[in-house]
């Protein structure tokens, strides 16, 4: 009979100094000690990774993205050589990997790599050896042998990807904070912990601000129907569980509200009214990886409109470059920039058979005289940019609005 397999990842807050590594230690020792084979994923301790990028910020302004995932990808692996030491100070055998020796292959992006394959041979016949496994998230290599990095909170896509090919019976996330929220407690302090929530809810929250977990790790992992245990890193309460179905009673429509502040919005003036001009905009920034999300387009005047659209504000200075250049070649006129905005955005699978969503949640905002400049909707989430001076004011009106203040009568 194959014994259980559970993979864990710890965040860097759970990881944060000596205290915390040996607390994880012996977290993880007793999963193992309870009976299941056990891979560990690791991020950097606390704050490492921005001293790293701010290290980096005061050699060059703009350092070759192959040189910074080289020194990016070193955080991790100070953190998985202490925890393996911690582990066989309490007695068990541990033994730490960097994501190129587990045969986590990516392709050639830096910075945002994307995971090709996963070679777990070493990993299953370590495991076969009785050892428990640490894992530096977050990094993998290419087919030149060139270290590379997935993007921000990419060990979670680690923890997926290896639970994934390990056909792992669960994958915990270990982080600060107990489960996945309505909103934000740090901001919203009658915020409630959900006990479960589906795929395409979390998908739609990560991506929109909600930062218990990485966008494309719940791609992943709704795609190969990989159960996630979301919870504390310093409790033994049970957290959230992201899965498939979720059974929810029909008055619940609204399952969270997120706030995404790194938001920054450019604006192409002028642009030639004509078929093409959105198009070739656009194929740049594709072709650069960029991702566009919000798009507005002004009512033609004179033959010209204005093109407005949102990017991460980590994406502005590429984006700029970009905009500018394809601005001159087409006749366009100046680019602009603005990063005083955020997006507030609401999520819930019960928004696909309810109307009158959109009023409920621009009424509240209106009741607290907060100004929308853009709006974009899909089946189960709405999103608005608006002011980051307003920020929390809107996201605290939205929340009571909708109810999520009170405990629901089902068991989410």
């Amino acid at each position: 009979m194959r014994r259980k397999l559970i993979v864990q990842k710890y965040g860097g807050s759970s990881v944060a100094n000596p205290e915390r590594i040996q607390r994880v230690a012996q977290r993880v020792v007793d999963t193992r000690r309870a009976g299941a084979d056990v891979v560990v994923v690791v991020s950097a301790l606390g704050d490492t990774t921005d001293e790293l990028l701010h290290l980096a910020s005061q050699i060059t302004q703009a350092p070759p993205e192959r040189e910074l995932d080289m020194l990016m990808a070193t955080g991790e692996q100070v953190s998985v050589a202490l925890l393996a030491m911690a582990i066989h100070e309490l007695g068990e055998d541990a033994v730490s990997f960097t994501g190129a020796q587990v045969g986590i292959l990516t392709d050639g992006t830096h910075t945002k790599a994307r995971i090709v394959d996963i070679n777990a041979q070493r990993l299953v016949g370590e495991l076969a050896k009785g050892r428990i496994v640490i894992v530096a998230g977050f990094q993998g290599v290419n087919l030149r042998q060139d270290i590379t990095t997935l993007g921000r909170g990419g060990s979670d896509l680690t923890a997926v990807a290896l639970a994934k090919v390990l056909r792992a019976t669960v994958c915990e996330i270990f982080t600060d904070v107990e489960g996945v929220y309505t909103a934000d407690p740090r901001i919203v302090p009658q915020a409630r912990k959900l006990s479960t929530i589906s795929y395409d809810e979390m998908l739609e929250m990560a991506s929109l601000g909600a930062q218990v977990m990485q966008a494309r790790s719940i791609f992943v992992a709704k795609r190969f129907g990989i159960p996630i245990h979301v919870r504390s890193s310093f409790s033994l309460r049970e957290g959230t569980m992201i899965q498939r179905s979720v059974k929810a009673m029909e008055d619940i429509v609204v399952s969270g509200v997120t706030l995404q502040r790194d938001e920054a919005k450019v604006t192409i003036r002028d642009v030639p009214d004509r078929p093409g001009m959105a198009a070739e905009i656009f194929r740049e920034l594709a072709a650069k990886g960029i991702n566009v999300d919000m798009i507005v387009q002004n009512v033609s005047r004179e033959g010209s409109t204005d093109l407005s659209f949102t990017v991460i504000k980590s994406d502005l200075p590429s984006t700029l470059r970009l905009s500018r250049s394809v601005s001159h070649r087409i006749g366009a006129g100046e680019v602009t920039t603005d990063e005083g905005v955020v997006k507030l955005s609401i999520v819930g699978i019960g928004m696909r058979s309810h109307s009158g969503i959109a009023a409920k949640m621009f009424e509240a905002m209106a009741r607290e005289r907060i100004n929308i400049e853009m709006i974009s909707t899909s089946e189960i989430k709405i999103s608005c940019v608006i002011r980051k001076a307003h920020a929390e004011r809107a996201m605290r009106a939205v929340h009571r609005a909708f109810g999520l203040n009170r405990a629901p009568t089902s068991g989410r």
